[in-house]
């Protein structure tokens, strides 16, 4: 039965693949989010971990042109905004040396990120974090109940994947953060905005998607973005650049895989 769903979702994709290069984006788009949301429906049934993965490539391929059609469609615009132009700085592609199967621009970007993260498994318990008694008691509902009970967290009841914590300098964000993450023995991740950001086009989506892309290879894992609110302001905003909308768009296709994995 749930093949269904699936070759639902390839129809709505050839349809919308067929708008979107005519250049009917407002018809492209509502028909990308249709596919999305058979797939999304399909994955939840589907068993094989392969045919599983081929299709959560292609999810995240698919939700990624959605959210940069409907950013250009909330700005106005009549589609997606271009490349960029001659004028912006890009960076030089590498060519990969015989018998090197790895890609070195990947590489590269990884291990920039890895001299910029903060990788560790934390020892911080919950009775080392003074106060924030509000806090802790969410966090544990969100996040250790659903590790330690699984079978609880099912269909309407799934858990959250993503959380904000706001708050002044020094209230212990980072701190509340590592110790989530020892309880639920996860491998923690931090980063700042900062590393996050490229003077390179396009580069600052391949940290994004690589910084993910690394958590899951060394699941369970909590990643923890300080001084988030510095990178992702309200989208469409007057002074928002090409490159922010860019960033924007990346963290909430990563953050949308998440809820289907």
């Amino acid at each position: 039965m749930y093949s269904n769903f699936k070759e639902q979702a390839i129809e709505y994709v050839k349809q919308a693949v067929k708008e979107d290069n005519a250049g009917n984006y407002n018809k492209a788009f509502p028909l990308y989010m249709n596919a999305l949301e058979y797939f999304k429906t399909h994955l939840k049934y589907e068993k094989n971990p392969k045919i599983k993965e081929a299709i959560t490539q292609k999810f995240t391929e698919y939700l990624r042109r959605a959210e940069e059609i409907r950013a250009a469609l909330d700005d106005g615009g009549s589609g997606p905004a271009s490349n960029g132009d001659a004028a912006t700085a890009t960076r030089p592609k590498t060519k990969p040396k015989d018998g090197d199967g790895d890609d070195p621009d990947k590489e590269k970007l990884r291990s920039g990120l890895n001299s910029a993260i903060i990788r560790e498994k934390p020892n911080v318990k919950w009775n080392d974090v003074a106060g924030l008694e509000s806090a802790k008691q969410a966090l544990q509902e969100a996040v250790i109940l659903p590790v330690k009970f699984p079978q609880f967290f099912t269909g309407k009841r799934k858990p959250w994947r993503a959380f904000l914590l706001y708050g002044p300098p020094g209230t212990g964000k980072s701190y509340l953060a590592k110790a989530v993450a020892t309880e639920a023995d996860s491998t923690f991740y931090s980063v700042s905005s900062s590393d996050l950001v490229s003077k390179w086009m396009g580069e600052s989506e391949k940290l994004v998607s690589n910084l993910f892309q690394m958590a899951r290879e060394s699941a369970p894992s909590i990643i923890f973005v300080d001084e988030i609110d510095s990178l992702c302001g309200q989208r469409g905003e007057g002074n928002e650049s090409e490159a922010s909308r860019r960033i924007k768009t990346e963290l909430l296709v990563q953050m949308q895989v998440l809820m289907v994995e």
